[in-house]
């Protein structure tokens, strides 16, 4: 057998890298940009299943596979170039800022726990909410905070570890099952949590979905209310139903008031509109003061108490990270556009351009991870349909606000699940399956589309 001749290689090379550039020349399927999403759901998924625990695949690392597919599908662009988009992305802005939050809230939790803050917390909550009650009360507390602070966030910071502990109070004195679990509990507060981020007046979802239609806050208000409304009614009822059969409900302990001081002044500082991560920091410094002045905390195990808050955050700061670089990687690889293109190609009547909005805004909340940014990135168009077939812009905002806070409850790398992962100790795939609120008022923001309800509205 002879040597092929350098000119054949040379020019089967030349084949090769002209196929290779005009491949890379073309544009990329709208579905390819998307399957990084499909990789991540499928790897843990699959994995979670095999293993029969949720519990046991970490969720950063579906999402570094995950990434590393991203980068790998990249059309058109070196591999520095590749990386450098994801960079941009996990340094973004609003990653980062979420990301001081959680390093914030890790600190405040871990150190308010370290003092007994939490424990008292608890005593007084099954003090005041005792038996069939508990559950419906602090969803209902939930709801509360969460409209007056505009935040869910903020809300699940405050109270989650409160639910925790609750939780572990059930489990001592023997309560079992799902109705005493860690998640079950977490999740009655992210469900009421996500009620006020719809509601609320000064919630940034509210105000972007407002901005963007061309209503007031307060019309938009009314609109919504009609609709998730009854849904929130309804979930507290079958919370009291369901807390009704716990036959064991624990005994409240002794409170001690001056511990209490740190999450009634988070709370009450939430609500008068200070930032989240000012709000934490005052907190966290409250918590020294009490713990140095009762001798709970010394100088060296206040610092450890703020590490380990920290390094409990770790996990949800990679997420974040890895999850904020790919789903800027699927946006610049046509993704957004190609939902957007693909939801408003085939639009016919009021219901179905009502339901094109509620499309829009949850496949792009899905690809940003960030309720407010999926109704800023979408407001413009829908408010374009809005025009074009006559819908009621008081029903869009509604719409665009409810169905971006339903998504935001069901993804896992969500700000709002993660946080509340991170504080309570529960998977977020865990603590989904339990949200009955935000199932429930999509339900009925489905059927408001679809029964054109409410009727002043539609």
């Amino acid at each position: 057998m002879g040597i092929i001749p350098n000119r054949y290689i040379n020019d089967l090379l030349k084949g090769v890298k002209k196929k290779w550039a005009a491949y890379e020349a073309r544009p990329m399927n709208g579905w390819l940009a998307l399957s990084p999403l499909l990789v991540f759901l499928c790897v843990y998924l699959v994995s979670s299943i095999a293993a029969g625990d949720f519990y046991a695949i970490p969720i950063s690392a579906a999402f570094l596979i995950a990434s590393i597919y991203a980068v790998l599908i990249c059309r058109g662009k070196t591999l520095e170039q590749r990386i450098a988009i994801f960079s941009e992305g996990a340094g973004n802005r609003n990653v980062l800022l979420m990301i001081w939050i959680f390093v914030l809230a890790g600190a405040f939790a871990a150190t308010a726990k370290e003092i007994g803050a939490i424990d008292a917390t608890v005593n007084l909550a099954l003090r005041i909410l005792p038996g069939r009650l508990l559950y419906a009360g602090l969803f209902l507390a939930a709801c509360f905070i969460s409209m007056s602070i505009g935040t869910s966030v903020g809300t699940i910071v405050a109270l989650v570890p409160v639910a925790a502990g609750i939780a572990e109070e059930l489990a001592l004195t023997g309560a079992s099952g799902v109705l005493s679990s860690t998640p079950f509990i977490t999740a009655i507060i992210v469900g009421g949590a996500f009620f006020g981020d719809n509601l609320s007046f000064i919630s940034d979802t509210t105000i972007a979905a407002t901005r963007t239609q061309g209503c007031s806050m307060s019309d938009k208000f009314k609109a919504n209310i009609r609709i998730t409304g009854p849904a929130a009614i309804i979930v507290a009822i079958l919370y009291i139903i369901l807390g009704s059969s716990v036959s064991v409900t624990p005994e409240a302990g002794p409170i001690d008031w001056i511990l209490l001081v740190p999450y009634i002044l988070v709370i009450v500082l939430a609500v008068s509109g200070i930032n989240v991560a000012a709000v934490l920091t005052i907190g966290l410094f409250v918590n020294a003061l009490i713990g140095f002045l009762n001798g709970s905390l010394g100088w060296t195990s206040f610092l450890t108490s703020i590490g380990d808050g920290i390094s409990g955050m770790g996990d949800l700061i990679i997420v974040t990270m890895l999850a904020g670089g790919m789903l800027e990687l699927i946006r610049a690889n046509g993704g957004l556009d190609f939902i957007v293109s693909g939801m408003t190609r085939k639009i016919s009547g009021k219901r179905g351009a009502e339901l094109s909005i509620a499309g829009l805004v949850s496949l792009a909340n899905l690809c940003t991870a960030n309720n407010t940014i999926a109704i800023i990135t979408t407001g413009g168009i829908a408010k374009d349909i809005t025009k074009k077939y006559g819908l009621d812009p008081r029903k869009s905002a509604s719409i665009l606000d409810t169905f971006s806070c339903l998504i935001q409850g069901m993804i896992p790398y969500g700000a709002q699940l993660l946080m509340a992962a991170g504080l309570s100790g529960a998977s977020s795939i865990s603590i989904i399956g339990y949200l009955y609120y935000p199932f429930v008022m999509g339900s009925f923001a489905l059927l408001a589309i679809i029964l054109r309800l409410p009727r002043k509205y539609s």
